[in-house]
């Protein structure tokens, strides 16, 4: 039976501060580490298979690690591919600083943007990065399902290993990169130092929603389920997982749309 633990993230009680605190670090981390370098191929073969010009990020946070995988579609693919941010909660300020940071090469979308109930006018592949957990099966089921029936690709990607040595790392050593790296974190906010350092509420935060994230990872296997479940009798679906240089591994998902050439 998986676990339905709550994630603070989730709630919409939680001050924008509080959370916005959060994703930000996320961002800094992510986009640090580099952590999802490994999936920069398979999002530029989920845009050859459907023909898309640009990525639409759902659950975005503060930015997740965007920046981080257009500077590798770049470098490596020679392709500047835009990216457009978007979230339930979306983290605005975190947003204007990396549009201005990418002169505009990742933008957002202002308004609330549930991954089920995307607005039609966000045209792209869809990327979800370490946020697809938050989903049950059936909310899981319903993101999938918007995505095909808007005709568009999606990819999926959740880092993290499901053992007691991960959820360890992450007690141990979060602590001390919020106590190294916060005075870095962009754009500046004087709240973030006070809840970091004076009440830790954003590493207490942030630090069980991690541990929770581990618990609630799915496997290739159970996203391929998912997928299944849903009417996409003309989708095809690639699931797996890529480690990472620090040893982590990544499970995706990846479906788009056959067109006739493929079928058959």
């Amino acid at each position: 039976m998986k676990l339905r633990l709550f994630e603070f993230e989730d709630m919409e009680w939680l001050p924008k501060n509080i959370r916005d605190g959060m994703t930000d670090y996320l961002r800094f981390i992510l986009n640090s580490g580099n952590f999802y370098e490994p999936v920069s191929p398979l999002i530029v073969q989920l845009l050859q298979h459907t023909g898309s010009k640009q990525g639409i990020d759902l659950c975005s946070g503060g930015g997740g690690t965007v920046e981080q995988i257009q500077k590798n579609i770049q470098k490596k693919y020679q392709q500047q591919v835009p990216f457009i941010l978007t979230d339930k909660f979306p983290n605005i300020n975190a947003y204007n600083f990396i549009q201005k940071k990418t002169d505009g090469k990742i933008t957002y979308f202002s308004m609330p943007v549930h991954a089920a109930k995307v607005h039609p006018s966000l045209k792209g592949v869809r990327t979800i990065f370490s946020a697809f957990h938050h989903f049950d099966k059936q909310a899981a089921a319903q993101v999938i399902d918007n995505a095909v029936s808007a005709r568009e690709g999606i990819g999926i990607f959740d880092g993290g290993d499901k053992n007691i040595f991960f959820i360890l790392a992450i007690i141990i050593l979060h602590p001390v990169a919020f106590f190294l790296f916060t005075p870095f974190l962009r754009p500046f906010k004087w709240s973030r130092l006070f809840f970091t350092y004076v009440i830790p509420v954003i590493p207490l935060c942030t630090i069980w929603d991690g541990v929770i994230s581990v618990i609630r990872l799915y496997t290739p296997q159970q996203l391929l389920g998912i997928a299944a479940n849903v009417n996409n009798i003309d989708y095809r679906w690639q699931a797996g997982k890529q480690k990472n240089k620090f040893g982590m591994n990544i499970t995706y998902l990846l479906g788009y749309p056959v067109v006739n050439t493929e079928i058959g």
